[in-house]
């Protein structure tokens, strides 16, 4: 899924290519994609582009007369930059939107087709799609302490929660949490003040770094991989490669359609939480969630 470092770029190329211009044609051929029906799609087509936002995970377009199209790229999907006129592709494509400058187009490719767009009329609408994460680039440390002790999560899972920390998910938690030589499972409310300032430092460090590395990877042109899996990374999707700091091999944990991936030598203390003594002890009560994870940890 497009994180806060993806949303940043797609936002930058955005800017320089629809923002001022009309929305001549918004065309939609996936059914499963638009939302909402008050206001219409068409209730978009003439006007400008007038601003763009990010509500954590979400891409907004602000158009004339406060119109708004929320965009939730889920899992899978993409936009496309391609020349005016161009059509969807035929078993990925979701929608194009015709611009005077060109056609972006938006795919997603999965079946579930989980990307969603949803049309809403002034600022009190758009705020009903705002998680209410705290934005972590700009927070200092004591903002970033009150929200991460608000509730009693683990770490991974208070990283993901998109009402706690705006824009982080599965990919950017693995490699923040490796920075910060902190557990993913360690509880929210049970880390020290050195722990605390470590874990803001290494949140806004690796974003930022991030940014800047796929800042250059685009050169200006439209972004052409989005992924959640990157060779650059040092632990997330390295499960059983060597960690980049001490080589000790990566370690993962599975729960529903996510995963944990973490360098036992560099945050645990050398303890391996995967599915090793712990999963045969629990057997079929192995943790299938985060929730459960915690409820297991914290009694």
């Amino acid at each position: 899924m497009p994180e806060l470092p993806d949303i940043t770029i797609y936002l930058e190329a955005l800017e320089s290519r629809i923002v001022g211009q009309p929305l001549e044609r918004a065309r939609i051929v996936s059914p499963s994609l638009l939302r909402t029906v008050d206001p219409p799609l068409s209730a978009a087509e003439g006007r400008r582009v007038v601003g763009l936002r990010r509500l954590g995970k979400r891409i907004v377009w602000e158009m004339e007369g406060e119109i708004f199209l929320v965009f939730h790229l889920m899992i899978a999907g993409r936009f496309k930059w391609r020349p005016k006129g161009t059509r969807p592709p035929a078993k990925v494509g979701l929608a194009s939107f015709d611009f005077p400058s060109g056609t972006l187009l938006l795919t997603e490719a999965s079946p579930k087709k989980r990307a969603s767009l949803h049309i809403v009329a002034g600022e009190a609408g758009l705020a009903a799609h705002d998680p209410g994460g705290l934005d972590v680039l700009a927070a200092d440390v004591e903002a970033f302490r009150m929200r991460l002790e608000s509730q009693s999560h683990t770490l991974k899972r208070a990283l993901t929660d998109p009402r706690l920390f705006d824009g982080i998910g599965n990919a950017y938690s693995d490699e923040i949490l490796h920075a910060a030589k902190l557990s993913p499972f360690q509880l929210s409310t049970k880390l020290s003040d050195e722990e605390v300032a470590r874990l803001h430092g290494a949140t806004q460090r690796t974003l930022r770094e991030w940014i800047d590395r796929l800042r250059k990877e685009a050169r200006g042109d439209f972004p052409k991989k989005v992924t959640a899996f990157r060779k650059e990374m040092a632990v997330h999707g390295k499960y059983k490669e060597p960690c980049p700091v001490c080589g000790s091999p990566v370690q993962r944990i599975r729960y529903a359609a996510n995963e944990a991936n973490y360098c036992a030598t560099c945050q645990t203390g050398g303890r391996v939480l995967a599915d090793r003594s712990l999963s045969r002890l629990l057997k079929a009560d192995w943790p299938r969630s985060l929730e459960e994870w915690e409820a297991k940890i914290g009694g």
